[in-house]
């Protein structure tokens, strides 16, 4: 399949199919293989039929740059330069786009401890318990929305939860308290093993459903809605452990991060607390000569 992919520059949904099912056996996560497909889907319907080639690359590029963050835009393109390089188009590869690192993250997108706290009290009013239970698991122990089914009855039973993402295995401590509130979840659920947080057909819960069902207890709960998503609350958790402890490596190996400049990340506060805490500092002069300053 490689070899005629190589002689034919078309994209097609049979040739993505191959290329999610060579990402699969390189062992990539499910999380990315989802994430190309979607964007080489994208990429596909840009072409219209039309033969791969650099030129429509770059001005898909473009078009991306005009909808989305850098960040983003970055993440369709590691798609597509992915799929050159299996398909043996390494010509039509284009460069990323260049970030500038934030020390800030902005305001707007910063979810605060109370407003996650306003979160599960109208989910729990609402009788809807178990995004109540997920939105307290993710922020209280860290883990991603898509490490959800390694919360078993039986990591609840023993405190530790055995998460495996992206290759890696490690253990994630579930506090006594979370502990004693998933057991008796279960317990009200009729779920005797296995996961904890599951479909009516016994199958783990969509992330997409998490999302949007997160969306629209947002809006019940008077957050702002660019605040709401489940990655926000494993934000909101590393804030929180770094303020108390300080500790960037010990934060990292908790959040299965291999490097710690990716948990840097996650410690950012906004532009508006370092600002308090600029202000505190009290190095301005505010009297020249007996005369007050006006600043």
């Amino acid at each position: 399949m490689k070899k005629s992919l190589r002689q034919v520059r078309t994209i097609t949904e049979d040739v993505i199919d191959d290329y999610c099912k060579w990402l699969y056996c390189q062992e990539k996560s499910q999380v990315t293989i989802q994430k190309y497909r979607y964007y080489l889907e994208q990429f596909k319907w840009y072409l219209d039929g039309k033969s791969v080639s650099k030129e429509l690359v770059i001005l898909w590029k473009t078009a991306l740059r005009k909808r989305f963050s850098p960040v983003t835009a970055n993440g369709a393109l590691a798609a597509v330069n992915g799929f050159f390089k299996y398909s043996g188009w390494s010509d039509c590869r284009v460069k990323f786009f260049k970030v500038s690192s934030n020390v800030f993250c902005t305001e707007q997108k910063e979810l605060k401890k109370e407003e996650y706290k306003r979160l599960v009290k109208v989910a729990q009013e609402n009788n809807q318990e178990r995004l109540a239970m997920v939105l307290q698991t993710i922020c209280s122990s860290g883990i991603r929305v898509s490490e959800l089914p390694f919360i078993t009855v039986e990591a609840a039973r023993s405190g530790v939860a055995e998460v495996e993402c992206k290759g890696r295995i490690r253990l994630v401590i579930l506090t006594g308290q979370l502990c004693d509130l998933l057991i008796r979840y279960a317990k009200r659920r009729n779920i005797i093993s296995g996961m904890i947080f599951i479909t009516r057909n016994g199958k783990a819960m969509d992330r997409s459903n998490i999302w949007r069902e997160m969306k629209a207890l947002g809006r019940l709960a008077g957050v702002n809605e660019e605040k709401i998503f489940p990655h926000n609350l494993r934000h909101l958790f590393a804030r929180t452990f770094y303020t108390m402890e300080k500790d960037l490596s010990r934060l990292a190996d908790i959040l299965g991060h291999s490097d710690v400049n990716t948990t840097r990340i996650y410690t950012r506060e906004s532009g508006h607390a370092h600002l308090k805490i600029l202000e505190q500092l009290d190095l301005l002069v505010t009297q020249y000569n007996g005369i007050p300053l006006l600043l």
